[in-house]
């Protein structure tokens, strides 16, 4: 029987590197996820049918209501919703991690192991405790950030990176005690307090990060429920939970600096607290300095686009706030009709996750061969006739190239400006989730049709 587990185990490993593989790309992305939820069901499957699961009863009521919640809110959920739902679950590995591990230290079975055997399996149950707590506080305020149940600004205590560093280092210094002295009053009370403080270090290190790098800390916080997986895989010498939360871990820690590449920052500088703020700012505030926006109606906006041979969409945060996906596919469907050459422009950290804007027009079936990423397409701007701006703000803000001294100085964006005419959908003038302004409203070639996206592109729609 252990020799067809195993082969289960090895068969639901091969399918999980093919759907991280599917996951790349856009035309074998739907067939990536057929391969996770098969992997899944086998290892599911396979784990249940070793001999050292008996609680049948209490495996079939915890999976039957896990199941019923995870159904019900897959049909609720909308796709604006998506990254604070990645960080709620997130923080579920978190908490599993946690009480496996506190599980794994009480059971009986862990007081029959001697010498170095014993040693390990106590750093296993220690790091899994203390990766799972972070993992747990920290995304539970990143949904709080994402879901706008938190200010996005940074949390900046005096001598906080001191309180962070303190707080690992006693951490550490604990381990080595708690590992050397097993099974005793104080090392069961170290194990405690470390619990506690891993959890405030979690809550600490996110709530210290600013708004606008909430996508970076998701995918963060991906990678840290992958290692807690393998941590808690080690402890239970379970070969397959070791293969998936190093492939979790390590496949979202390289999101992670892609993610920062996206905006010339590094790693270090995003962990330490960046830039962000609720964005909440008005964006009229320096609008004497820079000029006056120039208002556009529906029908000017039409107009513009009937005569335009080439268009660029660049939808952001907005787009996905409005539901405006569907009608931008009609639109650009129209265009296309007429012979113009329509195409979209992603920005690596448009929206609130990583792959946000393609995942909406994948959902509003937009021909994937339209849709570029930012480097694809940045060159050919100057050669655009009409750009149209959806929701976007910080990843088209000409700051980050032309003033030395902005916030988001240096951070690769689309260089929309360069086109010939500029077309900006929003609400307001507000600033975007790095509370950062935008002299793009401000331009010579840029005029702002304010409203609803879904209800603005509705009119130009009606007017085409």
């Amino acid at each position: 029987m252990d020799g067809v587990i195993y082969m289960a185990y090895l068969l639901a490993a091969v399918l999980f590197i093919l759907s991280l593989k599917g996951l790349s790309n856009h035309e074998s992305a739907k067939l990536g996820n057929y391969y996770g939820m098969a992997g899944m069901a086998i290892a599911v499957l396979a784990t249940i049918s070793s001999d050292a699961v008996t609680a049948y009863v209490m495996l079939i009521i915890a999976v039957g209501v896990g199941s019923y919640i995870g159904v019900q809110k897959a049909k609720s959920v909308e796709m604006t919703e998506m990254p604070q739902l990645v960080a709620l679950l997130h923080s579920f590995v978190g908490m599993a991690a946690i009480l496996i591990s506190w599980a794994g230290y009480i059971s009986p079975a862990a007081h029959e192991l001697t010498g170095a055997e014993q040693t390990i399996h106590l750093v296993e149950i220690y790091l899994g405790i203390f990766i799972g707590a972070v993992t747990f506080t920290g995304s539970l305020i990143a949904w709080g950030k994402l879901n706008g149940k938190i200010s996005g600004k940074p949390l900046t205590l005096p001598f906080r990176h001191g309180l962070n560093a303190g707080a690992i280092i006693i951490s550490l210094w604990m381990m080595t005690y708690f590992a050397s002295n097993p099974h005793t009053g104080l090392s069961t009370f170290m194990l405690l307090v470390m619990t506690v403080i891993a959890l405030a270090l979690g809550l600490h290190l996110v709530a210290a990060i600013g708004g606008a790098d909430m996508p970076v800390v998701v995918s963060m916080l991906n990678s840290y429920s992958g290692w807690a997986a393998a941590a808690t895989g080690f402890m239970l010498g379970n070969d397959l939970l070791i293969v998936v939360g190093a492939l979790v871990g390590s496949s979202g820690a390289i999101l992670s600096y892609i993610m920062c590449r996206g905006m010339n920052r590094s790693f270090i500088s995003v962990i330490m607290g960046g830039f962000g703020t609720d964005g909440s700012s008005g964006g009229s505030a320096d609008a004497g300095e820079q000029g006056d926006a120039v208002e556009a109606s529906a029908d000017d906006v039409a107009d513009e686009l009937s005569n335009a041979k080439s268009v660029i969409i660049v939808p952001g945060f907005g787009m996905a706030v409005a539901k405006a996906q569907q009608v931008v596919k009609e639109m650009t469907e129209n265009l296309q009709k007429k012979g113009c050459n329509v195409r979209f422009g992603i920005h690596p950290v448009a929206g609130r996750l990583p792959g946000h804007m393609n995942v909406l027009l994948a959902e509003a079936d937009v021909p994937y061969d339209i849709v570029l990423e930012m480097d694809e397409i940045n060159d050919d701007f100057p050669e655009t006739d009409m750009v149209l701006v959806i929701g976007a703000n910080d990843t088209v803000n000409p700051d980050a190239m032309e003033r030395p001294d902005s916030p988001i100085a240096g951070m690769p964006v689309l260089k929309v400006w360069e086109a010939k005419q500029v077309i900006v959908l929003k609400r307001s003038l507000a600033s975007g989730y790095a509370g950062v302004e935008n002299p793009l409203f401000f331009k010579d070639n840029t005029r702002m049709l304010f409203g609803d996206a879904k209800e603005s592109i509705q009119s130009v729609l009606k007017s085409l």
